[in-house]
Formats: C-alpha cells, structure tokens, sequence
C-alpha cells in the first residue's frame, strides 16, 4: 500500500490550495494512505479533511514529531513547503521525495526590478506538478474545504436583517499593504443595498466598527466575534465575497463563491488568485496595474514603503461597486 507524506507547514491560504494534490492523490493512486503535517496553528484548516488518512502537527521544533514519523515507513514524501525545515525532515526520514518550485529567483526579480518571469501557471497546478511522476492529473475540481457540523454557524442566529441573504466582506489581512483603507471600504459598501456582514479577527474589530458607524444596520460586524471556521461557515451561505489577498478568500474559491479581490502590494502574477474548477472561474481581481512601485514585496508590509499607497488608494471606488454588484445579478 503507498503511503504518503505531503508536508505543508503554513500557512492557511497555502494549506487550502494544496487541497488537489490531496483528493487527487487518494483517489486516483489506488489503496494509497495520506498523512499530512503542519503547524498546530492550522490544525483545523484539514482536520475535517477525508482525504486525509492521519493528521500531524508540529509545535515547530520538528523534534516532537520527527521520531514518531521515522516509524510509519512511508512511502514517498511531497514536499509543498521546500524550506530549510522541511528539508531537515527530508533528511531524517532519508525518503524519496518531491518538491514543488518556489519560484524564488522568479519573485525577487518581479518585486525588485519589476522583470516578469513567472510562468502563467496557477500555484495549485505546481503543486499538483509534484505528483505528476505518480501519474496524477488535475481532475478540475478545484480546491477543497471541510468544516464540522459543530463548526457551522446557522443562518437564524444572524441579525434578522442578514437572514435572507447578506455578502461577506473581509476587511483584514496579515499585512497592512494589503488593507484597503476604512474609508474607501465605507465609500464601496454605501452603494450596495444587500445586507454586510464583516469578517476578520479581533484586530479588525475597531476596523469594523467604524464601518459599522458610518453605515448602520445593513453592517454586521462579526470580526474577533467566530474562529476560522465558523467564518468559514458565514463564508459559504454568503451570496458574494469581497476579499483581500488573505487566506479566506481561498476559502471562498473552496466553497465556489462568486469573488471580488482587492489587491494591493501583492500580485496575481504571484499565481495565487481565486482558484476554481474548470470552466467556473467566478471572480473579479480590482487593481491597480502598471503601478511602477508594485508589487513591492511578495508577502507585504506593515506600511506602504513609498508612502502614498497608490496599490489601494486608486482602485476605483465605484469600480468595484458595479463588480460587485455585476456578480450578484
């Protein structure tokens, strides 16, 4: 019976879009077993996951699991982190293994001499490319996302405004280039008239209560309010999603949710877009494009290094009010 090891460590976005080469594997390598590893942290990104035979985690200094790893007698490891500690693991089980492509010299030429030498290739299909040699195909199915019934959040216990429909907006992210600013969000949500419902973490409370203040009741500010995957669950009984580059907006593609992207620092070029199946692309990407300082790092940062955050700042407000409402219709 094969038996693999697929290693992605962080983070929830990256650990979602791993999701076909998951499914794929177990159900086109017959009698295959699937354990995956990450960090504590994300646990509950796969736990509910069925594709996964044994799940195991990792409080970060790799000594905790290492030795209970070397005793499963896998078969092969897929690396979808290729980093220095996944290497160590590499190297302590002395397995076969793959590895999908970082692209690392690809991104520091894009963000620091704006040199495009990134394939026009999502980074689901590179990681997919790991399992190729096993003879897995993409099936088309786009990303995958699990959530308990425990974990679901139910419609009624909304505000009765929200209970007969309402779009999720995620006002955060990890990095503030990332954000778009509070007034532009204000100016944006103004236009539509379905009801809102604000998601984020307890950082982005403050955030979502000015919003909330500027607009009113048609605002549910339900940011620090759920954990991962109750937001999840809001998530999927939305009618629209309005995102960031974060990770819930994978989330989003998972459950197959129409999607307005809002970009800043970050890039498409990247390859981490709204992922979906095939012939059912559902998103809309805002951004500024040919901004001559973008992207300015591939992660983000706390402030925007030139300080105009042209990135956000000139995405055009009503712009992405006719995306949004284009989708709904």
């Amino acid at each position: 019976m094969p038996k693999f090891l697929i290693i992605r460590l962080s983070s929830i976005g990256d650990i979602v879009l791993t999701s076909p080469v998951i499914r794929c594997l177990k159900k086109q390598v017959p009698n295959t077993e699937i354990h995956f590893l990450t960090r504590n942290t994300f646990k509950s990104v796969v736990e509910h996951n069925p594709y996964i035979d044994k799940l195991w985690t990792t409080d970060g200094s790799l000594n905790d699991v290492i030795p209970q790893l070397k005793k499963e007698g896998f078969t092969e490891i897929i690396d979808l982190h290729h980093n220095i500690r996944t290497y160590q693991i590499k190297r302590a089980l002395g397995l076969s293994s793959t590895a999908f492509a970082k692209l690392n010299i690809e991104k520091w030429l894009l963000v620091n001499l704006k040199i495009n030498r990134m394939p026009s290739l999502h980074i689901v299909d590179r990681y997919l490319s790991t399992v190729k040699h096993l003879k897995v195909i993409n099936d088309g199915q786009g990303l995958d996302y699990f959530i308990s019934d425990a974990e679901k959040i139910t419609i009624d216990t909304l505000p009765s405004t929200h209970q007969n429909g309402f779009i999720a907006c995620m006002i955060g992210a990890k990095h503030a280039t990332k954000i778009m600013p509070t007034k532009k969000f204000i100016a944006v949500l103004k236009t539509l008239s379905i009801p809102i419902v604000l998601l984020g973490g307890p950082e982005d409370k403050e955030r979502g209560e000015i919003i909330f203040s500027a607009i009113g009741s048609s605002v549910f500010n339900a940011c620090g309010i759920y954990k991962l995957n109750e937001s999840a669950s809001l998530l999927q009984q939305s009618k629209l999603v309005i995102t960031h580059d974060t990770g819930l907006m994978h989330i989003a593609a998972a459950f197959k949710k129409p999607i307005v992207s809002l970009w800043g620092n970050t890039v498409p070029e990247f390859g981490m877009t709204p992922y979906f199946p095939e012939n059912g692309n559902h998103s809309i990407i805002m951004e500024v494009k040919n901004l001559s300082c973008r992207p300015c790092s591939k992660i983000g940062f706390n402030k925007c290094p030139k300080g105009h955050f042209n990135c956000m700042n000139k995405i055009n407000n009503e712009e992405i009010s006719i995306a949004v409402k284009s989708m709904i219709s």
